[in-house]
């Protein structure tokens, strides 16, 4: 929001490989009235894209430099090996990075492993973009090591891909300038973290809820009967205590109630 008389907006980027869908359909059904703007962006502009103001939050890649940018983590991703399906890779279910040895490994310079040491042998040049890398993996030049989300994105009918159980992964993080946790950051951190509408941190508090509102009644009492519960149970009690006073002489006044001494009988 640039100023008071702006129209509220939302506006959120997202990095390769994450698919919104999800959230903004909770968030159009929760905020009709706040449209919600989708900025794709690349792994290493999404920072950029946020100190700038260009978005209000983002999902992105971690690390997040925690100086001026807050995140919550949200989710880890498999690491996948991106091969031709006629590949011996595609005969088994999982590999390892010393499986991958003898093979040509492409690392585009869009890389989101954080390699320190990359698996196989290295290609001549390292390709531009992920994107870049797919092309040459269908062409037979190398294989190509990503979180599966990027594998799933480019994906082509050629190729597959396979686990690989010892790589780095890439996690996945909500970002935004820790300097704007604005309201609607909030509404939007709500959604992603499965907040029902009903939370109280998605509703107002307590007393704007029922301002103006008359507080409910208790329930009515039976006819007779007062509010005080002891009192209440008491009272039958007593009530049969002076009953059977009564038959048995106990209870009433002081010499009342009392037979006399049988006559003999001559």
């Amino acid at each position: 929001m640039t100023g008071s008389d702006a129209s509220p907006s939302f506006r959120l980027a997202y990095v390769p490989g994450v698919t919104p869908t999800k959230w903004v359909r909770i968030w159009n059904e929760r905020l009709p009235d706040v449209p919600l703007t989708l900025l794709p962006v690349s792994a290493a502009d999404a920072f950029g894209v946020l100190r700038d103001g260009g978005a209000d939050a983002g999902f992105v890649r971690l690390p997040v430099d925690r100086a001026d940018l807050s995140a919550i983590p949200l989710y880890t991703e498999t690491t996948v090996v991106v091969v031709p399906k006629d590949h011996v890779v595609a005969a088994v279910d999982e590999v390892s990075a010393a499986d991958l040895a003898d093979d040509i490994v492409l690392h585009p310079l869009d890389d989101t492993l954080g390699w320190e040491q990359p698996p196989g042998k290295p290609a001549i040049e390292r390709p531009a973009t992920t994107a870049d890398a797919i092309a040459l993996v269908a062409a037979g030049v190398g294989l190509l090591v990503v979180p599966q989300s990027l594998a799933r994105l480019h994906h082509r009918r050629d190729l597959t891909y396979r686990p690989v159980s010892d790589a780095p992964e890439s996690r996945i993080a909500l970002s935004w300038p820790q300097e704007e946790t604005t309201e609607l950051v909030e509404q939007f951190i709500g959604i992603v973290r499965g907040r029902t509408v009903n939370s109280s941190r998605n509703r107002p508090s307590a007393p704007e809820q029922t301002k103006g509102k008359e507080q409910p009644k208790g329930k009515p009492q039976p006819k007779g009967k007062r509010p005080d519960a002891g009192g209440a149970a008491r009272k039958p009690a007593a009530a049969k205590a002076a009953g059977r006073g009564a038959r048995s002489g106990s209870g009433g006044p002081k010499g009342s109630g009392k037979r006399g001494k049988p006559r003999r009988r001559s």
